[in-house]
């Protein structure tokens, strides 16, 4: 089978085999949820409920007129302890509903029969979505119900599902696509259905070749939908990365998917708009790769969202006793946390505990010029560069360089022999860029 891929890239070890063979297990409902709401891009929610209210699996506790935004939900049943402050995985504070649990059943909706996509309007579908909270459960939380409109003038005619999973160590993707792969494709025809495309493709890298066959099995019975295998390569399940590998189209500098007439979605997504839809059950849980040499028990778990991350990390056993670092998300664009008490949100796919022998404390030294980053860097930018000008405050500079186009990977960074720290440069030079436009 030919593997299709993308220019550019690197190959860093990939430590899946922790947790990849691992079937997934449920943890226990927690004592308590902290429910923050801000969970996605765009505007954040305010509460709908207030203290000493009793609320119910599935009940709205967070929403927000604006139409870039995204509902929150209450993940178990119980009683609003407190709306404050707390810390939030991406860092600083947000403000959040926290849910103390009751002794009744816990349980979710449980699945039904699955309707004909066809049978349903483009206008039920989003309608769905949007009151589901559904975001985008791979990256940066984006709601999906704005995905799912794109504009008149811009039709799509190609659906994209995203099951690459390139970060190292995350296999939470991958389980799902062995777990629920009836699922993955009935979530791609509901996306079909709702942005009009004609056709799809479900790309996988070929290190989860018994996802590709099994999903290739059930695809069979859609000729519309393909099963695609990937290049195993850093950042392969990048948007435009894999829009480019699947579809060889290029997504132009600064713009989005629907312009080259393609819409992009996450594997795991596609089983969250599957059940929105199908059962009007909204984001309250999702699976989590808990993973490193720092933790006892690396495995996949399903995890209620608003659980601490905490409880996750002793259901797993606790940390070793070399453990150094706890990142949400993989090594290359995970956030290393400051404190556990953070809870699972939408987005968090992995929890990773590093070790003192995985975390190198090392000086940065002047670049050599030696264009390493050059060539590793997927949207060919020029990433050295980028970081001597925000080093030396050139703020006014680097729009020339494209900064915003950089999606933050870390390839160049993996690659520099001087080991300096562009990305946290780059992070730097687009914060003030965005309060200078303010």
């Amino acid at each position: 089978m030919e593997l299709k891929t993308f220019q550019h890239g690197i190959h860093p070890k990939y430590y899946k085999e922790l947790t990849q063979d691992k079937a997934t297990v449920d943890m226990p409902v927690p004592q308590q949820v902290i429910i923050p709401l801000q969970q996605h891009i765009g505007a954040p929610c305010k509460p709908v409920v207030k203290e000493k209210d009793t609320v119910r699996v599935g009940d709205i506790v967070g929403d927000a007129e604006s139409f870039i935004s995204s509902p929150v939900h209450a993940s178990v049943s119980g009683v609003v302890s407190k709306i404050e402050p707390r810390p939030h995985p991406g860092g600083g504070f947000v403000n959040a509903v926290i849910i103390s649990t009751s002794e009744e059943a816990q349980t979710l909706p449980p699945r039904g029969d699955m309707k004909d996509p066809a049978s349903l309007t483009p206008d039920e579908i989003r309608a769905a979505v949007r009151k589901g909270g559904m975001v985008g459960l791979g990256g940066a939380g984006f709601p999906t119900h704005v995905k799912l409109t794109p504009p008149k003038d811009k039709p799509i005619d190609t659906v994209v599902i995203n099951g690459a999973e390139c970060e190292p160590y995350l296999t939470s993707d991958h389980r799902m696509m062995l777990e629920q792969p009836e699922e993955v494709l009935y979530g791609t025809q509901l996306i079909m259905q709702a942005v009009g495309a004609k056709q799809a493709f479900i790309g996988v890298e070929a290190n989860k070749m018994a996802a590709v066959e099994t999903l290739t099995k059930l695809a069979a019975s859609d000729s519309r939908i393909s099963v695609i295998a990937l290049e195993v390569k850093y950042p392969q399940g990048a948007e435009k990365m894999l829009i480019q590998a699947a579809v060889n189209r290029q997504v132009p500098p600064g713009g989005l998917p629907m312009d080259v007439g393609v819409n992009a979605n996450n594997a795991t997504g596609a089983v969250a708009i599957a059940r929105a839809v199908r059962d009007g059950v909204p984001v309250l849980e999702r699976i989590v790769t808990v993973t490193g040499k720092g933790i006892q028990l690396p495995q996949n778990v399903r995890v209620r969202i608003g659980t601490p991350i905490k409880e996750v990390i002793e259901f797993c056993g606790g940390l070793t006793p070399s453990a150094k670092k706890v990142l949400l998300g993989g090594p290359m664009m995970g956030i290393a946390q400051s404190t556990l008490d953070v809870p699972v949100v939408k987005t968090t796919g992995g929890i990773l505990v590093l070790t003192d022998e995985d975390v190198q404390e090392i000086k940065p030294h002047p670049c050599i010029r030696c264009g390493k980053c050059v060539d590793a860097c997927p949207m060919r930018l020029i990433p050295s560069r980028l970081g001597m000008l925000i080093e030396r405050q050139r703020f006014e500079m680097i729009e020339e360089y494209h900064v915003n186009d950089c999606m933050e990977c870390g390839c160049c960074v993996y690659v520099c022999p001087a080991k300096r720290p562009m990305v946290q440069w780059i992070k730097l030079g687009k914060a003030v860029l965005r309060t200078r436009k303010k």
